[in-house]
């Protein structure tokens, strides 16, 4: 994963309802019907998350009838938690940290 596409997926992140809608999504595929039952805010309002979560390659999504329903990308999430975990603390002077 490059650090453009883990800049994305950061400032996507950087939303607390889009991060609690990640959280929801880590349970299973949930329609936008539920996620829009947990949260307090308009159709349109989680249509503009889900888009942001979607174009960063967090979620994938599908249509039935009305309603889109939302699953999490796990190629693209162990991705960044690669990125992540490879990130560290060290300190020369001290030692790695780990």
């Amino acid at each position: 994963m490059n650090t453009i596409d883990v800049a994305l997926i950061c400032k996507a992140l950087g939303d607390s309802n889009r991060l609690q809608i990640i959280q929801m999504l880590s349970d299973g595929e949930k329609c936008g019907c539920k996620l829009l039952e947990a949260f307090e805010i308009t159709q349109p309002t989680l249509s503009h998350h889900m888009k942001i979560l979607n174009e960063c390659g967090l979620v994938n999504d599908w249509k039935e009838g009305r309603w889109h329903h939302y699953s999490l990308n796990c190629e693209t999430l162990n991705a960044f938690k690669t990125f992540i975990e490879g990130l560290s603390c060290c300190k020369e002077e001290r030692g790695c940290c780990q």
